[in-house]
C-alpha cells in the first residue's frame, strides 16, 4: 500500500489520513471475505480497488462526468462547455456505448484516460485542438486556464435503451471524480434517476452538482417554483447540499456559471479526495452495517473449561483415572505385598491393559491396535460436547449479526467429525507415569525377598536340625534364647507380612496421587485438542471480527 500513501500525499493535503483509511478499509475486507454477504464485501473490494487505482494516476486532474437522460442537452451541455461540437445532438446521436471526453491540459492525462477505459478516437484534448489554430479570445484563454486540469466525459444516455449505454454509465459513475446531472424540465422527477442514480449517491452529495437545462423552454413566471421543486426532489433523496444550477445549453444561459463552479472545484484540488473518502465511507458505512455494532469479545474461560470438562468425560478420562489409581495400587501391592501370596495378584488382568493402556510401542505391535479399548462416548455424553460447543459459540457471538454469529457456529463445528479419533489419540499417547513401580516399593520387594530367603534359610536348617536331633542343643546359636533357625523361619514371615500392612497406606496414596497426576496430564491432553478444534478456530473468527470492527472504525472516524 505505499504506492496508495503516496498517491494520498499528493492528492490530498498535508496530515490527510486518506491512505490510512484505505488501508484500513482492505484489511476489514479481507478479514469479512467468507464472513460477511460477498456483495457488500465485493463492493467493498472495488472501492479499494478503484481507489488505489485512482491514487497512482493523475493528481493534476479531474475526472467531470456529465450524465443525463436522453433529451435532456446533456450533449449540448457538454458542447457548450468544451466549446467545440465534439458529442452529437438529437437525431445525430451516435449509436455508440463509448463516453467522449475532452482534456484541459494533456500532461498526465493519457493514464488516467486509458483507466476510464476511453478510446482514443473518443478523446480531444481541448488545447492542441485549439491553440494551434490561434483563434481563442482572451476571455477564452482565461476560462481555459480556470479550466485546466478538467476531463470532461460525455456519457451515454442512461436511459437508453441499448444495454451497453447504461452499463457504460454505471461504470463511469463509479469513476469520476465530479457528477454533473443534466435534467430536463419534462422529467426531471422521473424515478430512473432519482431511484437508479440520485437517491443511492446520498453520501456523495459533495462530488454532485445537478443541471436544470432548457430553462429557456420554461415560461419566467415558472422558472422559480421548478427550481424549487427540483430543490424538493433533492432534499428528499438526501441530496441537500448539491447546488441546482439553471442552464440553457442552445442559448447559453446559466454555461458560465457551470463553467465557474466545475473550475473552483477543480481548483481546490478536492473533489478527487472528495470523491475517494465518498466512496470509501458509503461502502464502509455498508460494511458496518452487515458487521453489527457488537464490539469484540473474548472467550469466558469458564465457557472454555466447561468445554474440556465435557470433552473428558467423553473421552473416558475418569474411566482412564480410576484404571489408573487400581493398577497403580495392584502393581504396588505386588510389589510390597509378602511375596508367597502376592503372586496371586498376576492374576486379576490389569485395569490398564484391558484398556489397552500403558502397553508401550511393543505392546501395541502385539495387539495389532491403534486404537485404546476405552468405552464409547454415550449419547448423553455427546450431547453434553454438542452443548457445550454451541453454548461457547453462542456466547462469543452474542451481539454479533447473524452472519457472524453463523461463522462463528461454523468454525466451533467445523472439525466436531474428528474429535472422537484425536481424543482417543491423546489419551492412549499421554505419559501415565504408572510403567513403573514407585522406588520405594522397589525397595521394599528387595526387602520382601531378602526376608523370603531367611524363611527358607531358617526353615531349612529348622528341618536339618529337627532330623539330627539337633535342635535345642546348646550347639544351636540363638538369640535371646530363641534358635536362630526358628527366628529367621518365625521372624521372616511375620515381618514379611507386617510389612506388607505397613505399605498398604503407602501404596494407596501413591495410587491416588499417581491418578491425580494421570488426570492433570490426560486433562491437558484433552483441552489441547479441545483448543486445536473448536477453540482456536472460534478464536480465528474473532479475530477477523475483531480486525474488521476496527477497520471499519478507523475509516467511519470523524
Amino acid at each position: 500500500m505505499t504506492s496508495l500513501l503516496e498517491g494520498a500525499r499528493r492528492l490530498v493535503t498535508r496530515g490527510s489520513d486518506l491512505g490510512g483509511r484505505i488501508e484500513a478499509l482492505e484489511s476489514a475486507v479481507s478479514a469479512a471475505r467468507g464472513r460477511l454477504p460477498d456483495d457488500v464485501v465485493d463492493d467493498a473490494a472495488g472501492v479499494v480497488d478503484r481507489a488505489g487505482s485512482r491514487l497512482r494516476l493523475s493528481a493534476d486532474h479531474t475526472v467531470v462526468a456529465i450524465a443525463g437522460a436522453t433529451g435532456s442537452g446533456k450533449s449540448s451541455t457538454f458542447n457548450a462547455l468544451t466549446g467545440l461540437e465534439l458529442s452529437a445532438v438529437g437525431v445525430r446521436r451516435p449509436t455508440t456505448s463509448w463516453a467522449t471526453a475532452c482534456v484541459w491540459g494533456s500532461e498526465g492525462a493519457q493514464e488516467l484516460l486509458e483507466w476510464l477505459g476511453i478510446p482514443p478516437r473518443h478523446q480531444t484534448t481541448r488545447d492542441s485542438m485549439l491553440d494551434s489554430s490561434g483563434s481563442l479570445s482572451p476571455a477564452t484563454r482565461r476560462e481555459d486556464r480556470a479550466m485546466e486540469g478538467v476531463v470532461l466525459l460525455d456519457l451515454p444516455d442512461h436511459d437508453s435503451t441499448e444495454v451497453a449505454h447504461h452499463l457504460e454509465v454505471d461504470r463511469i459513475v463509479k469513476l469520476a471524480d465530479l457528477l454533473v446531472w443534466v435534467l430536463d424540465p419534462q422529467k426531471y422527477a422521473d424515478a430512473a434517476i432519482h431511484d437508479r442514480y440520485l437517491a443511492p449517491q446520498a453520501s456523495h452529495a459533495g462530488v454532485m452538482v445537478v443541471v436544470l437545462n432548457h430553462i429557456d423552454t420554461v415560461p419566467e413566471d415558472r422558472r422559480a417554483s421548478m427550481l424549487a421543486d427540483v430543490r424538493r426532489l433533492l432534499d428528499a433523496d438526501g441530496l441537500s447540499d448539491v447546488p441546482v444550477i439553471a442552464t440553457s445549453a442552445r442559448h447559453g444561459d446559466g454555461i458560465a456559471e457551470l463553467r465557474a463552479e466545475i473550475a473552483r472545484r477543480v481548483a481546490d484540488k478536492k473533489a478527487t479526495r472528495a470523491r475517494i473518502e465518498a466512496d470509501v465511507r458509503g461502502v464502509a458505512t455498508r460494511l458496518s452495517e452487515a458487521c453489527g455494532p457488537g464490539r469484540p469479545r473474548s472467550l469466558a474461560a469458564g465457557r472454555v473449561q466447561a468445554l474440556d470438562e465435557a470433552l473428558a468425560d467423553s473421552a473416558g478420562v475418569p474411566t482412564v483415572v480410576e484404571a489408573i489409581e487400581r493398577s497403580t495400587r495392584m502393581r504396588a501391592r505386588a510389589a510390597t505385598g509378602w511375596p508367597v501370596v502376592s503372586w496371586l495378584s498376576r492374576l486379576r488382568p490389569d485395569p490398564l491393559r484391558r484398556l489397552h493402556l500403558d502397553l508401550g510401542a511393543d505392546g501395541r505391535l502385539l495387539t495389532g491396535r491403534a486404537r485404546t479399548s476405552i468405552p464409547t462416548a454415550t449419547p448423553v455424553q455427546r450431547a453434553k460436547v454438542d452443548t457445550e460447543v454451541r453454548a461457547l459459540a453462542d456466547d462469543v457471538s452474542a451481539g454479533m449479526t447473524r452472519p457472524w454469529a453463523d461463522a462463528v457456529r461454523r468454525a466451533s463445528l467445523a472439525q466436531v467429525d474428528d474429535m472422537g479419533d484425536q481424543l482417543d489419540a491423546a489419551v492412549s499417547g499421554t505419559d501415565l507415569g504408572v510403567s513403573t513401580v514407585p522406588s520405594w516399593a522397589g525397595l521394599v520387594r528387595v526387602v520382601q525377598w531378602l526376608l523370603i530367603l531367611a524363611v527358607l534359610v531358617g526353615g531349612a536348617w529348622t528341618v536339618a536340625l529337627a532330623a539330627s536331633g539337633g535342635l535345642g542343643s546348646s550347639s544351636v546359636p540363638s538369640v535371646s534364647g530363641i534358635d536362630l533357625p526358628l527366628l529367621l523361619l518365625i521372624g521372616g514371615v511375620v515381618l514379611g507380612i507386617l510389612l506388607a500392612l505397613v505399605c498398604g497406606p503407602l501404596v494407596d496414596l501413591t495410587a491416588r496421587r499417581r491418578a491425580a497426576a494421570a488426570d492433570r496430564r490426560l486433562r491437558e491432553a484433552v483441552s489441547q485438542v479441545s483448543s486445536a478444534l473448536v477453540v482456536a478456530p472460534v478464536e480465528q473468527e474473532l479475530d477477523a471480527f475483531r480486525a474488521v470492527r476496527n477497520g471499519l472504525d478507523q475509516v467511519l472516524a470523524t
